[in-house]
């Protein structure tokens, strides 16, 4: 997993995603100046942002002697994008979690602290807990980025669901197969 960290001189993308929501803090905190600076000094050299039902428009910029930016708004499937990235900055979405995890990104989840009930920080915290990920807030991102060490995410192995199963069809007078 850590391998995308180092002296590349080819193209290295990052992409964010923010979903279908709208969250305006994360897209604004990707676009700053000490954000882009930070992800520029890691070695990356494009930032692809997917500001879903977002109304802040990031700076585009073609990235001569800093990060190429551009966005937009919504897209029939994210996993081009996924696949051809760098590093992952997403929401706390479990879709978006899940699909980067397995794909073997590295991702960052920034946590809109603006929802209620956010169920979705308990995800993000117990994952990186883990070490499959690193968390963060808009105001934190800057942070996590300088100090992320991307060797020491572990990859994510997702779980065998056939015990369980067995044991409901069990429950449920279900034959075994």
């Amino acid at each position: 997993m850590g391998n995308d960290e180092g002296g590349d001189e080819k193209k290295r993308v990052v992409f964010v995603t923010v979903g279908t929501t709208c969250f305006d803090a994360l897209v604004r905190a990707v676009d700053s100046n000490i954000v882009k600076q930070a992800l520029f000094a890691k070695g990356y050299t494009h930032l692809l942002i997917q500001m879903g039902r977002g109304s802040y428009l990031p700076t585009k910029s073609e990235g001569d002697a800093s990060l190429a930016v551009d966005y937009f708004t919504f897209s029939s499937s994210i996993a081009a994008h996924l696949r051809s990235a760098s590093l992952v900055i997403s929401h706390a979405g479990s879709g978006s979690i899940f699909e980067t995890l397995r794909l073997g990104k590295p991702l960052i989840v920034v946590v809109n602290e603006d929802l209620m009930d956010n169920h979705q920080s308990e995800l993000a915290e117990e994952l990186a807990d883990r070490k499959h990920l690193y968390c963060a807030s808009p105001q934190t991102l800057q942070q996590t980025i300088a100090d992320m060490d991307l060797s020491s995410l572990c990859p994510y192995s997702p779980g065998d669901a056939t015990p369980v199963a067995q044991h409901i069809n069990c429950f449920l007078g279900f034959p075994d197969d």
